[in-house]
């Protein structure tokens, strides 16, 4: 098929639910991306961080390939080994709990909800409290979670119970918690908002509302995990540990899976027939699992992070200072935010003109999340992209 006629037949066949650039990719490896036309790209926002080990990692392939030819699927109803593998690996990098398996970041905040509920029902809690500018999902209670009306709006009446602070103010959370309120879901760095991070002496009081208040702290770790901010996950920045987590993106290394980490003694309270998922953890998710995780340690990618986020948040702040149109940088790790002061899909647009994949959220802040596993003269490559991308971008204001 040409460029046109799968256009075309997306036009025809493909539900409309999505705002498409106009490019077709026909292939990946590593961080580059290649169009129809041959063109070739260098991706700094792979997937909304699937691809967090670069598109088609060798290993993650060579495991699910290995993978197909032996059991693809089984029961949730029976034991496999690779199941048994990835949740020990999870939990090994995280904290002591047991895992469910599901296949997206939204079936594991989906979960969580579910799993907090049920703790909830001795004395009747069932509030959730969560922050604005926030995003935890697509389905109808985790669009209500997430603190963005324009996700939810279309949808109302939405589910009873759910409320939303401000980030990095603790007296607009305070006020919220009463006598219903079962949990608190929070995203240490807010991707679809804004990159926002939160205030470690924030969090510091949330933890300790929650635990004063037995009230449950799930952090939705689905973008920030798996090596993205310098640690396996963003919690070991702060050294405050959730109640629950809930896992995607980066997990499956390109492949579709999720998860969500529970503290032994609330994921007891899941038992045979409260939850599940037919396609959850079975043995295809489960190996691609276990290679990302080994991949992670084998090649010391958290290190990579470490070093070269250093190298990339400079390079930012040289052109902040070079350009007046970027008002701030922020982040951590390879999540970084760039927030101009000026609208920014057309920058997004001119940098994939001269062959740069960046991503624009909340109207005017560029994402940069590039593959973890990614080498210092690509990203340096890519920043050259940026810079002249953004001289040009000036020159409009």
């Amino acid at each position: 098929m040409d460029e046109q006629e799968i256009k075309q037949i997306y036009q025809q066949f493909v539900v409309g639910s999505y705002k498409r650039d106009d490019i077709v990719f026909v292939k990946g490896k590593g961080s580059y991306l290649w169009d129809i036309k041959g063109k070739k790209y260098i991706d700094f926002f792979p997937g909304w961080a699937v691809s967090g080990l670069g598109h088609c990692p060798k290993n993650v392939v060579k495991s699910i390939c290995r993978q197909a030819k032996i059991l693809m699927h089984l029961s949730n109803n029976f034991y496999h080994p690779w199941q048994a593998q990835a949740a020990k690996k999870i939990i090994d990098v995280s904290f002591p709990g047991k895992v469910f398996f599901c296949n997206s970041g939204a079936e594991a905040n989906e979960a969580a909800i579910k799993l907090c509920r049920i703790y909830g029902m001795k004395n009747s809690r069932y509030k959730f409290i969560s922050f604005r500018d926030s995003f935890h999902g697509r389905s109808l209670a985790t669009v209500t979670l997430t603190g963005q009306e324009k996700y939810s709006e279309p949808f109302k009446p939405l589910p009873e119970g759910f409320s939303y602070a401000q980030i990095n103010d603790f007296p607009s959370l305070d006020v919220l918690v009463d006598e219903k309120t079962v949990a608190v879901f929070i995203e240490l760095i807010q991707g679809e908002g804004g990159i926002n991070v939160v205030k470690k002496e924030e969090l510091e009081k949330i933890r300790k509302l929650c635990n004063e208040k037995d009230v449950l702290l799930v952090f939705d770790e689905v973008q920030t995990g798996f090596g993205r901010t310098g640690r396996f996950f963003a919690y070991q920045n702060y050294g405050i540990e959730p109640d629950i987590m809930t896992l995607a993106k980066t997990l499956g290394g390109g492949f579709p899976v999720g998860a969500m980490v529970a503290k032994n003694s609330l994921a007891d309270l899941f038992v045979p027939g409260t939850h599940a998922s037919t396609f959850g953890g079975n043995p295809l998710a489960c190996s691609s699992i276990i290679s990302v995780i080994e991949t992670i340690n084998s090649e010391k990618l958290i290190e990579n992070v470490k070093e070269l986020s250093v190298f990339l948040k400079e390079k930012l702040e040289k052109s902040r200072n070079k350009f007046l149109i970027i008002k701030e940088i922020r982040g951590i790790g390879f999540m970084l935010g760039m927030e101009l002061n000026v609208p920014g899909e057309k920058l997004v647009k001119i940098c994939q003109g001269k062959g740069l994949l960046v991503n624009c959220t909340h109207g005017n802040v560029i994402r940069i999340m590039p593959a973890i596993n990614i080498k210092k003269p690509l990203l340096k490559k890519g920043l050259k992209i940026l810079e002249e991308s953004l001289k040009e971008f000036s020159l409009k204001f």
